[in-house]
């Protein structure tokens, strides 16, 4: 019996196939090879084209299912993370009306701040949880003013992971965890949020169906089944926003338990077993994947956009020609904690919410022609990545959220031995790494979803811990010194 996870992202579609009853991951694959394209018509804009992503979900359940040679009548479930906050419209036809807007995406901060001012702190914090910031929902509110011939067509908005799902099964539904995600949910009524809908002149009629994160939300159709060679009807069981999801891959389900990924942006996520907020909405606060009416579950998020986006700029740009991530991070360390005085403020794609969605671009500080060099860039880079998971870390801990563990998959920037001593140094944190990625999470959501695993523990009871990266009590002072020369620098730019 086997579980199937997708992992819908900006950068590629990773599917993984999971023996259910020893959690074995019996193969992986992902597509495109070369990072997928993201469209930016403007300065801030960020789209992508929900057919790309389908397609190149088709590339990797194809390759899945050649690698291992499992009967597709054997898969019993299919769970789905996706990147969260983008904007899928599609008319009645189910049909995308034009290309989705993104997570990265700008355009919705002035609407979000305006609708902020309107409605009122007290309102918006007390009944959402955060300002409306730049979401789903103000995303939708440039559509409206600006393509209102696109506007007027929607028949269904949905985030990308509903319409993976709606291109699976037919049904087009999103969740409560998802609606809180988009700034859609009301937490105090424990509804859709009528009152931002009702501001922004949305019908209510385009809410899809809600139904449960663990659940059968759906069944392959045959269409699907034959496009992408599974068995029809197979259960579509779980689905999640991919910060939730990467908690959930690494079995985070209860309060002050901490979470990080750190892709092409980077995350730190905490769960709360109370309502609490930023007052600024610089971290969010949205419903985890097993959040209910009578049990409080939320996931702080702390979000920064410019993180392996800039450490692969830094590679095609400053590091020596031809050289992988373990080689330049090689060249990295041998620049000094510190950097020798060089600071890099990473905030160079987009909005970042950690900055009250102020644009404030990427920087480089303190530069000596006659002294620094690539390493210094190169560490530098990294160190600043981490320094601003630090800033908006210092803020989820004056919420009340102590991090003093954070668990975290041995992948994409967690990968460095640079990138996770100095997050351990600063923070004073134990790094633990473990063996998981997104879409083997989906498939093992799947699996609750379907009632094949009792709970969490069973689901994650093979989940394998690599490593342990512990700070060095010894080089604290220098990790110290340097993100206060960081944040001095970051203060000045905004």
């Amino acid at each position: 019996m086997y579980l199937l996870g997708y992992d819908i992202g900006s950068s590629s579609v990773k599917a993984s196939l999971v023996e259910a009853e020893t959690g074995k991951t019996v193969a992986s694959d992902f597509y495109p090879k070369t990072e997928a394209e993201i469209i930016a018509v403007k300065a801030g804009w960020a789209e992508q084209q929900p057919r790309h992503w389908w397609d190149s979900l088709k590339h990797a359940t194809a390759s899945v299912l050649g690698i291992s040679k499992v009967d597709p009548k054997d898969i019993k479930a299919i769970g789905i993370s996706y990147q969260m906050h983008g904007l899928v419209m599609v008319d009645k036809y189910k049909v995308p009306l034009r290309p989705a807007i993104i997570w990265c995406d700008s355009r919705g901060v002035p609407y979000g701040e305006k609708a902020f001012g309107v409605l009122g702190e007290e309102k918006c914090l007390g009944h959402l949880l955060n300002s409306p910031g730049n979401f789903t929902a103000t995303k939708l509110a440039w559509v409206k003013e600006n393509e209102p011939d696109v506007f007027d067509k929607i028949d269904k908005i949905m985030l990308p992971g509903d319409y993976i799902a709606m291109r699976l099964t037919d049904r087009v539904c999103t969740t409560v965890s998802g609606l809180s995600e988009m700034m859609l949910w009301d937490f105090k009524e424990g509804k859709v949020a009528d009152f931002l809908m009702e501001y922004f002149g949305y019908d209510r009629d385009l809410i899809p169906e809600i139904v449960p994160t663990f659940s059968i939300q759906g069944r392959v159709t045959a269409e699907a089944a034959a496009e992408l060679g599974l068995a029809e009807g197979t259960a579509v069981s779980y689905r999640a926003g991919d910060q939730p999801n990467n908690a959930l891959s690494l079995n985070v389900f209860n309060p002050g338990e901490i979470a990080s990924t750190a892709g092409t942006s980077g995350v730190v996520y905490g769960v709360l077993g109370e309502v609490n907020y930023d007052t600024k909405s610089r971290v969010n606060t949205f419903a985890h994947v097993n959040h209910s009416s009578d049990r409080t579950r939320l996931g702080v998020l702390l979000c920064i956009n410019g993180t392996g986006i800039l450490n692969s700029w830094v590679k095609r740009t400053i590091a020596p020609e031809g050289i992988g991530y373990a080689e330049m991070n090689e060249v990295a360390s041998k620049a000094p904690i510190g950097s020798a005085g060089v600071s890099i403020i990473p905030f160079g794609n987009g909005a970042e919410r950690v900055l009250q969605n102020k644009e404030v671009n990427c920087s480089i500080h303190g530069v000596n022609f006659l002294t620094h060099n690539k390493s210094h860039l190169l560490r530098a880079a990294q160190e600043g990545i981490v320094f601003s998971f630090m800033y908006g870390m210092e803020i989820m801990e004056n919420m009340g959220m102590p991090i003093n563990k954070i668990h975290a998959g041995h992948a994409n920037m967690f990968l460095s031995p640079l990138f996770r001593n100095t997050l351990a140094g600063v923070s004073g944190a134990a790094i633990e790494l473990y063996d998981t990625d997104g879409s083997v999470g989906a498939a093992k959501g799947a699996g609750m979803g379907a009632g094949i695993y009792r709970d969490n523990n069973d689901a994650f009871a093979s989940l394998k811990k690599i490593e342990v990266i512990e700070p060095v009590e010894t080089e604290r002072r220098a990790y110290i010194d340097a993100y206060a020369m960081w944040k001095e620098r970051l203060m000045r730019d905004i």
